[in-house]
């Protein structure tokens, strides 16, 4: 039964849940970068490069002659498919080069703004100088500064 309860918590976890909708929602992103590069991109560079197909290119292994790669699969035959890895690999590149794209675009905006920096120093709450955050006496008005929980300290007259 404890098991069953560090389960749940486990799976109820926001990280798990952030995780489980970016799977999801890369999985249908994946299907608009899929479409954008096999109907958009794809066909005018099978037109530039003159409509060259690669994937009826297949080694066949059976020693038997086939007229087409479907008609050796067909058949049952043992082919080396390396057109269709050829096709593989060009998605593959294409794909990546778009996504290369769509990050750099997305990285552009302002969505993306990296946090301003933590402060540095702070100001003595006496003359108004910047000092740093771990001071505890003003180096320019010799000041006690307030504590880390801001009870504040008198002001210090003997030098």
């Amino acid at each position: 039964m404890k098991t069953l309860q560090e389960f749940k918590k486990f799976i109820a976890r926001g990280n798990v849940m952030d995780l489980a909708i970016a799977v999801i929602i890369g999985a249908a992103f994946g299907q608009i970068v899929n479409s954008l590069v096999k109907d958009i991109v794809m066909p005018p560079i099978g037109l530039l490069l003159g409509k060259v197909d690669f994937s009826s290119l297949y080694i066949n292994l059976s020693g038997k002659s086939y007229s087409s790669l479907s008609a050796a699969q067909k058949a049952g035959a043992a082919t080396i498919n390396y057109g269709m890895f050829i096709n593989t690999v060009i998605n593959f590149l294409v794909i990546s080069l778009v996504i290369f794209f769509a990050v750099k675009l997305l990285n552009k905006t302002t969505l993306h703004q990296q946090p301003a920096p933590a402060p540095a120093t702070k100001e003595c709450p006496f003359c108004f100088t910047a000092i740093p955050l771990k001071a505890k006496r003003c180096p320019h008005c010799t000041s006690e500064l307030p504590d880390q929980d801001g009870a504040s300290q008198a002001r210090s007259t003997d030098v």
